[in-house]
Order: C-alpha cells, then sequence, then structure tokens
C-alpha cells in the first residue's frame, strides 16, 4: 500500500483524533486542522491531541495548525504548503439541539467552511476528499433501516440540513471538476475520548454524581450506537479508495448515493437499533450503579428511531461496523473511570 498524506480537518474532536492515530499507525502522514472551540472542554481536546503525540516515530509524520477552516487564505497556504494526497473533512459545528438555538455557527462552519474545503480541493488537485456527513440527513424519513438511496430532503434541523447540503455541494465539485468526493454518514458514535455533550458521557457522569438524568421520549427512542473503532476503519478505507462514477447510474430514476460522476454516500452505523432505555441499562451494569431517570417528552429536532443498512458500505471496502453495544461500553466506561480519576 502506497503511504498517503492526508489533511484532517477536526483532528482534535472525538473521530478526528481516534483516525489520525489510526493513519499514523499504519505509517501515512497526517497534517491536522482544529479550532479548539470552547463549544465543549478544551482540555479534552488538547489532552486527544497530546495522546495523538505519544504515537508519532518522526515529527515529519505528524503536524497540527489550530485555525478555523472559514479563514480561506490559511487553509490554502497550509494545503498548498503540505501538498495533501487526500483530504478527510470532519471540522464541523456539531449538535442537533444547539442549532436550535445558534444557527448561524452552523452555516458560518459547516457551509462556508465546507465550501473553502472543496475550493481548496480544486485549486491543488486533490485525489479525494472525504467528509463527515450524518445520519441526521435522513430527517422526516420513518423507512427502516435507512438506506443511501432512500429521499434525505425533509431534514429536521439546522445541523442536519447542512450536512445534507455538503453532500449536494460536493456532487456539483465531483460533476464540474472531476473530484471524488466520499460522504460518509455517522450513526450515533459513542466510545473512548467521545465528546461529553452526547448521552454517553452524559448519562455515565450523572450516575456516577448520583445525579438524575432525563430520558426523552419514555426511552423509547432508536439509536443504531456505532463504536469509534468500527467508524476509524470505514473511514481509513474509504480514504484509500476513491469514489469512482456509476456506469450503471439511471438519469431516469436518480439515486441520491451514486452518480454519473465521482461521488459516493455511505450509511457507517452497526445495523443494530437499540432502545435508549436498554442503552442505559447496559451503562448502568458496566458502572454497577443505577440511574436517577427523569422522563421527558421527544424533543423538537429529534428524530424517534435511526438504524443503518451499511451492505453499500461492505460491498465497496468489505468491512463493516460490528461490535458489540455491551463491549464497547464496557470499553468506554473503562477509559472514562481512567481519565476522569474514578475510583471503582
Amino acid at each position: 500500500m502506497k503511504l498517503k498524506s492526508i489533511l484532517l480537518t477536526g483532528s482534535a474532536g472525538f473521530i478526528g483524533a481516534s483516525v489520525a492515530k489510526h493513519f499514523l499507525k499504519k505509517g501515512h502522514k497526517v497534517i491536522g486542522i482544529d479550532n479548539i472551540n470552547n463549544y465543549y472542554d478544551i482540555n479534552l481536546k488538547k489532552d486527544r491531541l497530546k495522546d495523538i503525540e505519544k504515537l508519532i516515530s518522526s515529527k515529519d509524520n505528524w503536524k497540527f495548525y489550530n485555525f478555523s477552516i472559514e479563514n480561506k487564505d490559511k487553509l490554502y497556504d497550509l494545503v498548498k504548503k503540505n501538498k495533501p494526497n487526500i483530504i478527510l473533512h470532519l471540522a464541523a459545528q456539531a449538535g442537533v439541539r444547539y442549532s436550535l438555538t445558534n444557527p448561524s455557527e452552523y452555516i458560518q462552519s459547516n457551509l462556508v467552511g465546507f465550501g473553502n474545503i472543496l475550493e481548496a480541493c480544486k485549486k491543488f488537485n486533490i485525489e479525494h476528499l472525504v467528509y463527515a456527513s450524518s445520519s441526521s440527513v435522513y430527517g422526516g424519513n420513518k423507512a427502516l433501516p435507512y438506506k443511501e438511496e432512500h429521499n434525505a430532503d425533509h431534514p429536521l434541523s439546522v445541523y442536519a440540513a447542512t450536512k445534507r447540503s455538503n453532500e449536494l455541494m460536493a456532487h456539483t465539485y465531483s460533476h464540474i471538476y472531476k473530484l471524488p468526493t466520499t460522504g460518509l454518514r455517522f450513526f450515533t458514535v459513542y466510545g473512548p475520548w467521545g465528546r461529553p455533550d452526547m448521552a454517553p458521557i452524559i448519562f455515565t457522569k450523572s450516575i456516577v454524581n448520583n445525579k438524575p438524568i432525563k430520558v426523552f421520549n419514555k426511552g423509547n427512542m432508536l439509536r443504531d450506537f456505532t463504536y469509534i473503532d468500527d467508524i476509524v476503519e470505514s473511514i481509513f478505507r474509504c480514504c484509500l479508495k476513491p469514489a469512482e462514477l456509476n456506469i450503471k447510474f439511471d438519469n431516469y430514476n436518480p439515486s441520491p448515493d451514486s452518480s454519473f460522476s465521482p461521488f459516493k454516500i455511505f450509511n457507517i452505523g452497526n445495523g443494530v437499533p437499540v432502545k435508549l432505555i436498554d442503552f442505559i441499562e447496559i451503562i448502568e451494569e458496566s458502572l454497577g450503579k443505577k440511574a436517577i431517570k427523569i422522563f421527558e417528552p421527544m424533543q423538537i429536532g429529534d428524530v424517534q428511531s435511526t438504524s443503518a443498512d451499511t451492505n453499500k458500505l461492505f460491498e465497496w471496502i468489505e468491512f463493516k461496523p460490528k461490535t458489540d453495544l455491551k463491549k464497547g461500553i464496557d470499553h468506554f466506561i473503562n477509559w472514562y473511570k481512567k481519565y476522569y480519576k474514578i475510583s471503582t
């Protein structure tokens, strides 16, 4: 396998830092970008970067730059200087609920920032752009499991709308400039080094500290929880296999996940949806402690259920997520106790 140079945005993030470590272990060069904003604890982001630095055998293989991708000039200078083969774009303003009250931040980061990434790819002849989309793009669609060919044009949050917009923007550049682009629709990622604004850490922290947890829709929400290592392996394989045009594409019955241009979209999920209340029980078992539950109605912007069909992903990269939820939660809880210095 020929070693590659990867420009990785969002490299201090949960998925980004995990992917960086994987590429570095395989001998590839990684150029990381992150603005280390205060959406959540910046110390966690800095500690992820320190964890990456423990792995590097040569400083030539890992470089990190602290700035926002909305800064077009800095981005262009960096791409020109480092000459990456692949851009892996994971930087984004995340969070469905936060987008309800702060939509402008999503427009700047997820639309303007992504536009700058696309322009950089065009300007500097990048071999392949891989970018993070989200299962939230399926929005009002209730047909389960979600398949890439399903309609995804009825988003229920600004966050989801920006992610779907990214897919459409990517297709335009794939068509006009023949830029291979691959969009990855992630399904509820969890595991060590996870985001503190997401359910696993929120629930675990509250249970450990004898605080109540809010359980929406009486715990009957279904989520396709996907372990971080499975996400990372899927991303790694997708990066090294550039999107191709679909020679069987039907212009009279077009599917949203492929094209007459070098464009692909894939679901990355475990394919085993779990009730939120059952997810909480697994955390309780791993901690050996019961949660204090407060049941709340479903929130605006949330979807009732998510479930990924990953057959197309497997056909493309011969891999699909498979980590058992209990095993994944045990790994997460072990990391949580160690990182936050929780005595057992």
